[in-house]
């Protein structure tokens, strides 16, 4: 029985997105929403049942759906792997997916493309669970570039929107950049294992040089940094806003963006025989999310602060990973998906009720107009700034204590600004958008009205696994989450801590994000003029942030438009 609800997890969003997609204009867009969602939540009921037969028996499944290819050492098969690490995720992709299908049921309606809206969600869906079912590399390559074909397609959703074309154009292009390395990776495991499932490969890792390990590993890092937005590699991300709101919480917040975290620790007995590619990740992460949270301090665009929210907070799972904390780095991505589809929902709720206004300097008093937004949208806030006991909390202590504990003091020292940051930005968000006086014209203002129940009702939801979601892996490094990961991930610890310096790096943790909570409420709530003095003071410094350190006009400078004129020369 279990076998087959793994068979039927992808079919069902597969069967929608071939129905809409082919007759979908035959039909009402009623019929057309209720086939999007309802596919996903069968998919969900499903991962429910295989999830409850893994933790009653403890066994992992792997199932072969069909034989495919055969020639020569070459043997593949479409046949998916279900281990406590799928669950997890598959967990995430159909309950937040599902989620946020309803919300896009509200937040679509009257839109012309609506079904093709539901079409392209239908089929990332797919792809996304294919990624991560997969028991070998090829069925992973299918999905990671499923993704990254759907991803083009949603963020050019508003295909005659300029902005919207080259910022799904940026993304493709990108992210092949990634796939290439990730390709190599594959090649490199072929030629040395002559198989590309992942139990064989993973029983032979040892046999590995030291050299060969750290060559698939960093081939396996170019790929992760591409799908997962890290530095070089992330400039991609922030212009995907362009897409719709559900768009950028569905794909560009919970689900592909882990793809590259997921696939690390789905490889971790490769990683951990490279100590130059676990240098590698661990330190990109570290910079990248201190260096996203330093340009999320200016920016204007509700959306775009949240992107650049992302980028750090993906880095904090890179840093994870680099430092031996597997477990760890799933459970922030668990939690990051809680709390970052939670706020970027909301955020699609004020931009819906105000008609389309994206700019938070044309925003504020809107926490009497809208507060079941207002109310959800700052559990999201607290729970992304770290403050106890909501989920982010948990996580992101939990990889601080982790560097802390096994002496990873520099990258410690990284995310630990990085949480100030990150607890700084948000509170000026919400109190940009929510609190204050208005700045909203007079024409918006009139028609403030709250979201309907359709789209309200999924931020409920995800604001009570925001602010409850961090207990399962409670307490740190022990907890029920860290106890199922550990055949797959390991507990990640080497020593034992003390309680006492467990309990203090808490209490810092605490004290960091209470900071700058303080900061924002001083700045955007006691002293109004401080920001704007500060701006004028460090004219450089604003500058460069706003610009995003102007790294999108030198890559232009060095690779696009060279690269474009080289394309011309040879258009002979």
């Amino acid at each position: 029985m279990t076998d087959l609800l793994i068979k039927l997890i992808p079919v069902f969003p597969l069967l929608a997105a071939i129905v809409n997609g082919l007759a979908g204009r035959k039909y009402s867009h009623e019929i057309a929403h209720r086939l999007a969602w309802g596919s996903v939540g069968l998919s969900f009921l499903c991962t429910l049942g295989v999830f409850i037969d893994i933790l009653r028996t403890g066994t992992a499944h792997e199932v072969i759906a069909y034989q495919w290819i055969f020639g020569g050492d070459l043997t593949i098969n479409l046949a998916y792997l279900v281990d406590p690490l799928t669950c997890i995720m598959l967990l995430v992709v159909t309950g937040v997916g599902l989620l946020i299908h309803v919300y896009s049921v509200g937040y679509m309606h009257g839109e012309a493309g609506f079904t093709r809206f539901f079409t392209y969600m239908n089929l990332f869906m797919v792809s996304m669970l294919l990624l991560v079912m997969g028991n070998n590399y090829v069925v992973l390559f299918i999905g990671w570039e499923g993704v990254g074909l759907c991803s083009y397609l949603l963020i050019g959703y508003y295909y005659d929107k300029v902005s919207a074309a080259k910022a799904a154009s940026k993304a493709f292009v990108v992210n092949r950049i990634g796939d290439a390395g990730f390709l190599l990776a594959i090649f490199l495991i072929f030629i040395n294992f002559k198989t590309l499932d992942y139990t064989k490969v993973f029983a032979q890792v040892g046999q590995l040089s030291p050299d060969m390990a750290t060559a698939i590993a960093l081939c396996l890092l170019v790929g992760a940094i591409g799908k997962s937005a890290q530095l070089p590699l992330y400039t991609w991300l922030p212009d995907a806003m362009e897409g719709p709101t559900p768009v950028s919480a569905l794909i560009h917040a919970a689900t592909m963006v882990t793809a590259g975290v997921y696939m690390i620790v789905r490889n971790h007995a490769i990683f951990d025989m490279s100590p130059t590619a676990m240098f590698w990740v661990g330190t990109i992460g570290g910079i990248t999310a201190l260096f996203a949270a330093t340009i999320g301090l200016v920016q204007t665009d509700i959306k775009r602060v949240l992107a650049y929210s992302t980028v750090s907070q993906l880095g904090y799972m890179f840093l994870g990973c680099g430092i031996g904390a597997y477990s760890a780095a799933v459970f922030h991505l668990m939690t990051h998906a809680f709390f970052k589809a939670l706020l970027f929902l909301s955020a699609g709720s004020v931009i819906h009720a105000l008609s389309g206004e994206q700019d938070i300097r044309k925003m504020g008093g809107l926490s009497t107009k809208i507060p079941w937004t207002y109310r959800l949208f700052l559990i999201g806030t607290v729970a992304i700034a770290g403050i106890p006991p909501l989920a982010g909390f948990w996580s992101k202590d939990e990889i601080l204590a982790h560097a802390f504990t096994h002496e990873h003091y520099v990258l410690y020292g990284m995310a630990a600004i990085g949480a100030l940051l990150t607890s700084f930005y948000m509170f000026r968000l919400t109190y940009l958008t929510f609190y204050g006086t208005s700045r909203m014209d007079h024409h918006t203002e009139e028609h403030v009205h709250e979201s309907p129940t359709v789209m309200v009702g999924p931020l409920m939801a995800l604001g009570v696994l925001s602010v409850f979601g961090g207990f399962l892996g409670f307490p740190p490094e022990h907890g029920w989450l860290h106890q199922f990961l550990a055949p797959v991930a390991g507990m990640g610890g080497e020593h034992e801590a003390s309680t006492g310096l467990v309990l203090t790096l808490m209490m810092i943790a605490t004290g960091i994000a209470l900071l700058g909570w303080g900061v924002a409420h001083y700045f955007y709530s006691v002293n109004l003029s401080a920001p704007e003095r500060l701006a004028t003071k460090f004219q450089a410094v604003y500058t460069t942030l706003l610009n995003k350190y102007y790294v999108d006009e030198l890559y232009d400078l060095v690779w696009v438009e060279p690269t474009k004129k080289l394309g011309q020369l040879l258009d002979w």
